[in-house]
């Protein structure tokens, strides 16, 4: 059993002001009468309705009996929208001239160095310089080989063509930090080349094969059957490799056209 100052300490912490019990309760003080004379409220009085045809006076306000509202007029919520007024984002600072400058440069991408071989001949008063596609020396019986004494015969030139030097075989086997790149490759055979015409010169440079045309001529597969004007070698005639000729026949036509208009620069050497 509580006595009365602990019941209200309880009464207290749970934020009850006033409350009544329903029965008296032991050790509880007395009951104040004026919690226990409870009346209702009285209702406010309605305002009287005025009649249709009754008298208006002049200072009378006119009331009218509440109607009920029609689905179609409750009213509408308006749902705020972003609007073209709205602050835009403002855009981000244009970057300086230290934070480009900050930036490293993209790297240039490595180009692999190119992978052929090349054999220099003489036949009369011709270079050949051909693309060995085995990256072989030539033999004696080999059917690339054969072709191309074919074609010496055809030119009228000597059909046993004179081997010069050791294959020039790229990229060169050097170690260290050595350029194998295009250009240095270029200039790598164009040297070579350059250095046989000086001890001896001749009447026209045969290119065989694209890696001859391009790093000789500094030309491209569009040059084929072309003659070509290289700085420091002279006059050059672009041809395709032995290969291409014995996988794709037709192409012979090509060069027998050709060689036929370019037959005079040899041939007028040896009269």
């Amino acid at each position: 059993m509580l006595n009365e100052s602990r019941r209200r300490d309880y009464l207290s912490a749970m934020q009850v002001v006033s409350w009544l019990p329903r029965t008296e309760l032991p050790f509880a003080a007395p009951s104040r009468p004026q919690l226990l004379e409870w009346q209702p409220e009285p209702e406010p009085a309605a305002a009287p309705v005025r009649a249709p045809n009754a008298a208006v006076s002049d200072n009378a306000v006119p009331v009218t009996a509440p109607q009920a509202r029609q689905p179609s007029e409750r009213p509408k919520i308006e749902v705020p929208r972003p609007s073209s007024s709205a602050p835009k984002a403002s855009p981000k600072p244009l970057a300086s001239k230290d934070d480009v400058e900050s930036v490293p440069a993209p790297r240039a991408p490595v180009v692999p160095p190119p992978r052929f071989a090349l054999q220099l001949l003489r036949a009369g008063h011709c270079l050949l310089l051909v693309e060995l596609s085995t990256g072989q020396p030539f033999q004696s019986r080999d059917p690339s080989y054969l072709l191309l004494k074919d074609m010496l015969r055809a030119a009228g030139l000597p059909d046993s063509p004179q081997i010069i030097g050791e294959p020039v075989r790229w990229p060169l086997l050097v170690r260290g930090q050595m350029d194998q790149g295009p250009e240095a490759a270029r200039d790598f055979v164009q040297g070579f080349v350059a250095a046989r015409l000086e001890d001896q010169p001749c009447a026209c440079l045969w290119l065989i094969g694209l890696p001859a045309v391009r790093f000789a001529g500094e030309a491209d597969g569009e040059a084929f059957y072309r003659e070509l004007q290289v700085e420091g070698l002279g006059s050059a005639w672009a041809l395709p490799s032995l290969e291409l000729l014995m996988d794709e026949p037709q192409r012979k036509a090509d060069v027998w056209q050709a060689m036929r208009r370019l037959m005079t620069r040899w041939n007028t050497i040896n009269e």
